[in-house]
């Protein structure tokens, strides 16, 4: 695991760092004086803690997401005095915020799940299923798929590439996509990693599409989505 750890306060930087390595003794840790220097490197890495220092702070963190583009994206912690700038931490999807001084416990809790939403991400990057469309099988991976709606005798399976309609049954793809995804609606089987927003009769996705949420299905709804992020599960929802 590459860890990225930028503030100008060097003796931070090594305090957190020495935190990091006593939770993980595998993890390739870098130390930045300045986004400058950050923006400059050509590694990349899953976490970064980053130093907010107002404005500044915020552009760092738009920059990384510019460059990470469409790729897996990294689990971003703000290390702060400032904990006024934080709303503005949503913009970039930041994972968590630590105000300084750091206090070693909440450090230890933010770091622990950053590092199974990392793994996390990591596996549904790699998963896939197998479709067969207009007589080839398509390898379409779990991390691109918003959600699947039922369409009569066919399943209608949303992806970043666009809509694959094919024979099959909602009750399969239930079975076989695992805890990753959930069954909102007879209609609709959703991927929690792609989810924006819900309420109690819809949920939106990232693509700014949105599907029903059976009424009776709330309250389980809520539950899995929750346990699923305790599980280091991918969460967009602001």
């Amino acid at each position: 695991m590459n860890i990225a750890v930028c503030d100008s306060d060097l003796t931070i930087a090594a305090y957190i760092k020495d935190l990091i390595l006593k939770e993980n003794s595998k993890a390739a840790v870098a130390i930045f004086a300045s986004s400058d220097e950050l923006i400059k490197a050509s590694a990349n890495f899953n976490i970064y803690f980053l130093d907010i220092k107002g404005i500044s702070g915020m552009e760092l963190a738009r920059k990384i997401r510019d460059k990470e583009n469409n790729k897996q994206r990294s689990v971003i912690i703000f290390i702060t005095g400032y904990a006024e700038y934080m709303p503005e931490a949503f913009d970039v999807q930041a994972f968590h915020y630590l105000v300084k001084p750091i206090d070693e416990e909440k450090f230890k809790r933010v770091f622990k799940k950053a590092q199974q939403e990392t793994q996390s991400a990591a596996r549904q990057e790699n998963e896939f299923v197998m479709l067969k469309i207009f007589g080839k099988n398509k390898k379409i991976f779990l991390k691109d798929i918003f959600y699947i709606e039922s369409a009569n005798k066919k399943v209608a399976v949303r992806t970043n590439e666009g809509v694959f309609e094919i024979p099959g049954k909602m009750e399969d793809f239930e079975a076989s996509l695992g805890d990753g995804f959930y069954r909102a609606h007879r209609c609709y089987l959703v991927n929690f990693a792609k989810i924006s927003s819900y309420n109690q009769k819809e949920i939106e996705l990232e693509n700014g599409d949105r599907i029903l949420l059976a009424q009776k299905k709330y309250g389980s709804f809520v539950k899995a989505y929750l346990t699923y992020a305790k599980a280091g599960g991918i969460v967009n929802v602001r």
